[in-house]
């Protein structure tokens, strides 16, 4: 009588193992009827299967996070331009050396944003060292886009710390890679920026938006009009450096327009320290920190 089987294993065909010695092996991968449809990169790729990338976009980064315990996470997001000090000052005397005006300019304002790195990456630890006295359950963990940057900073900070750290990253034209200091098995790659944007804002109990482009108003507009329209449920939403804020953006306008509600403006927070921020989440959630 043949051995007893176990109910627990998984039992599939033997598609991944094609892909793998198709790849072990260098060989290009052809055109193939008979190929298992999963296992049919050709035909994932299709216009027509779009809906299915966007599914498994949807499902390998819930999957693995709830697998890995994450289910509260704080979101910080800002500028992928900025660097540590060290950095920020040996960029600028290679662009004084060079000459060149604009890379002048370039170089200093790094230099002149450079503790916002310092911020995020005392942020980050703060929240990881709370989340270590914590049960399971009730811990918070960083996300970031993944990035260099303000992202890397976050990264960093929990990284310090010990502590697992989620990063959303994205696929661009010119490639990025993710930072070294997200946690590898909470690692994940987008090429739908609206699945990315989902992923954030699933298990985010905050949001810190730190100076940054495009990208970083973006993220935090949508955020905003999310809880504004009652589509996300309320979570602080900060932003790191009044005075840049409030230069590159005058929200008054909005209500001396009528466009907003005067309450409207109570749906996010100025904050220029890590501490403070940090303060401002404790409160929200009643926290004891």
């Amino acid at each position: 009588m043949g051995a007893a089987q176990n109910l627990k294993e998984r039992r599939l065909a033997d598609a991944w193992a094609e892909l793998q010695t198709q790849a072990n092996e260098g060989l290009p991968l052809q055109a193939d009827a008979y190929r298992l449809a999963f296992a049919d990169p050709e035909f994932l790729l299709r216009r027509e299967t779009r809906g299915i990338r966007l599914q498994l976009e949807m499902l390998k980064p819930d999957l693995a996070q709830r697998d890995a315990g994450i289910e509260n996470t704080i979101v910080v997001f800002g500028s992928a331009r900025f660097r540590e000090a060290s950095e920020a000052q040996e960029q600028l005397v290679r662009a004084e050396r060079s000459g060149d005006a604009r890379e002048i300019a370039r170089a200093r304002a790094l230099v002149r944003n450079a503790h916002y790195y310092d911020h995020a990456r005392e942020f980050a630890r703060t929240v990881a060292r709370y989340s270590a006295r914590c049960d399971k359950a009730e811990q918070l963990f960083i996300c970031t886009g993944g990035g260099p940057g303000i992202m890397e900073a976050a990264s960093r900070g929990a990284h310090d710390e010990g502590a697992p750290n989620v990063g959303l990253n994205i696929a661009l034209p010119h490639e990025q890679a993710a930072n070294p200091y997200v946690s590898p098995e909470l690692s994940f790659k987008f090429h739908y920026f609206a699945l990315r944007k989902m992923h954030f804002m699933m298990r985010a109990k905050a949001l810190l938006a730190f100076p940054g482009g495009f990208g970083t108003l973006d993220e935090l507009f949508e955020v905003i009009t999310l809880v504004q329209c009652k589509k996300s449920k309320p979570v602080p939403i900060l932003l790191f450096g009044s005075d840049y804020w409030k230069r590159l953006v005058n929200l008054d306008v909005l209500v001396e327009e009528g466009t907003i509600s005067p309450e409207d403006l109570e749906l996010f927070q100025y904050v220029d320290d890590a501490q403070t921020a940090w303060e401002h989440i404790l409160k929200f959630y009643d926290l004891k920190g």
